[in-house]
């Protein structure tokens, strides 16, 4: 049984002509003749270029591969008997009165409205053209918002001195975008790479922009190096390899120059360089930023190895920093090698699991355990539950990457088809809101004249955020928690024996075996 899809995916717009054989992914029967429709054949005509989900810069992936084991290999446990965190009384142990909450940071001053933040909102174009969606609706939903990598590298009106980011209209707008509509809960996190540090971005954010949450990345669940985007035109290849990116083919060679004239490359590739990690280095990155002005420093690390996924835990551990993000393979990108995204990495289940056991481990040793945060192809409220309860007490929050990016663009392409429709029968827009969105009666009272103000993906992001709160209500109800600090490993049944062996949850026909034993007896 392959688990995998080699050959044919939407993601590169390929398919095949005949059922494929299941390993190569290549047709039964390949026929001469064949125009290709598949990887093989498309990247015979256009090369690299294939290697990338399309079209690229518009559309957010997520890895397609069936892993052996993922979140609904376990159930939820629910139960008749009492209720912890309110007092067991049906009147008052309603679901409505779960409280969602929770909090991040060393002392807990990160405050969260819900239990779930963004993705890394970066520097692809899907990503700029959509950050005021997401983070206005990550502001009014009590939530943290990611600003990633290289937003201020790829800023074309960003100004520099002595080869250090001087000022980013860019970076600018994405943080007001957030503050202007901030409310006290959840916040902003900036995200640095090997070249947003060479460009002086820490240093920039937090000292002149008042940023106070920063995070070093060391990647991602997607991809196991750096990020990578378009550039359309032959100028802005030369202008980012002088700010020295790596940009393929090289735009300072004269014949690369003449094939993209002659239309042979219609586009040039920018990426990152990759991040080497250092027990003491990190060490000194964490104080540093803190001696610049940084109030909580965190961390987002990928699927990689096992030990690396130690290194990530210890070092954390020994930093004290306030947030760990540890994301799965399969989990989603706007910019990441679409092979890649499937064939490498361990998937969230099994890292979740391994960071589980190598938090159990140092906390038998009194050691600090930050607060830790999953994501990895997680969307719904089943996944937060099932997440937060599979690595309690230890996690604390869920990242919802291409999630809430869905939900900001579909409510942004049915905003503007109501605001079209609206002008054309001459009312305002706010009559337009109130009728598309469920939530809009509720935000309409929460921010009065303001309402009209909102664009409409921040609304959708805020109606997709709160129909998760009321989904995790419901299940924390039954299973009769009704706060975020109560929930523990025993909320899950493993429904294999193999998600039982890799988790340690019991396979559910042994579950609960020695309350069944008090009980018959």
């Amino acid at each position: 049984m392959s688990f995998s899809k080699p050959n044919r995916s939407a993601a590169t717009v390929s398919l095949t002509r005949v059922d494929p054989a299941p390993g190569s992914g290549i047709c039964v029967t390949c026929l001469d003749g064949c125009e290709g429709p598949c990887e093989i054949g498309r990247s015979a005509l256009r090369g690299r270029e294939m290697i990338y989900p399309q079209p690229f810069g518009k559309v957010t992936s997520g890895s397609e591969k069936d892993y052996p084991i993922d979140f609904s290999h376990f159930n939820i446990q629910g139960t008749c008997v009492g209720a912890v965190g309110v007092e067991a009384d049906p009147d008052i142990a309603t679901f409505p009165a779960v409280d969602c909450s929770t909090a991040v940071g060393r002392d807990g001053s990160i405050k969260l409205d819900f239990p779930v933040f963004t993705g890394a909102v970066g520097s692809t174009e899907i990503a700029r053209v959509n950050w005021e969606e997401m983070a206005i609706g990550a502001a009014i939903s009590g939530i943290i918002v990611v600003a990633g990598e290289n937003i201020c590298g790829m800023d074309p009106q960003a100004e520099f001195k002595n080869g250090k980011i001087s000022k980013s209209p860019e970076m600018e707008r994405r943080i007001e975008a957030f503050k202007k509509w901030y409310d006290g809960k959840g916040g902003i996190i900036i995200q640095a790479n090997v070249e947003d540090t060479k460009l002086g971005v820490p240093e920039y954010v937090i000292e002149k922009l008042g940023i106070e949450i920063f995070e070093l990345k060391w990647g991602q669940g997607a991809k196991d190096i750096g990020g990578e985007v378009k550039l359309p035109s032959l100028e802005r290849a030369l202008e980012l390899k002088k700010r020295d990116y790596i940009v393929l083919p090289d735009p300072t060679n004269p014949a690369v120059q003449e094939a993209f004239k002659a239309g042979g490359i219609t586009e040039f590739e920018r990426h990152s360089r990759l991040g080497m990690v250092d027990e003491e280095s990190f060490y000194r990155a964490v104080e540093y930023l803190r001696k610049v002005g940084a109030k909580y420093v965190t961390l987002k690390t990928g699927a990689y190895r096992p030990a690396d996924l130690a290194r990530a835990i210890k070092y954390s551990s020994e930093a004290k920093i306030d947030l760990l993000t540890i994301d799965g393979a399969g989990g989603g990108t706007g910019m990441s090698p679409w092979r890649m995204m499937n064939e490498w990495g361990i998937p969230t289940v099994e890292l979740e699991c391994l960071a589980y056991r190598m938090c159990e481990r140092l906390k038998a040793k009194g050691a600090y355990i930050p607060p830790i945060a999953i994501a990895g192809g997680l969307s719904l409220e089943d996944h937060i539950f099932k997440a937060i309860a599979l690595g309690a007490p230890y996690v604390k929050a869920i990242c919802l990457g291409r999630a809430m990016m869905a939900a900001a663009m579909v409510a942004k392409t049915h905003g503007k088809l109501m605001a079209e429709k609206m002008e054309l029968e001459g009312e305002d827009i706010e009559k337009g809101y109130l009728k598309l969105f469920a939530v809009g009666a509720q935000l309409k009272e929460r921010f009065g004249a303001d309402f009209s103000k909102l664009p409409a993906g921040a609304i959708g992001m805020y109606s997709y955020v709160d129909r998760l709160r009321q989904g995790l209500q419901q299940f924390m109800a039954g299973a009769r928690k009704f706060a975020l600090q109560y929930m523990d490993r025993n909320d899950l049944v493993a429904l294999t024996r193999d998600a039982a062996e890799i988790s340690g949850i019991p396979y559910v026909m042994e579950s609960d075996q020695e309350e069944i034993d008090k009980i018959l007896a």
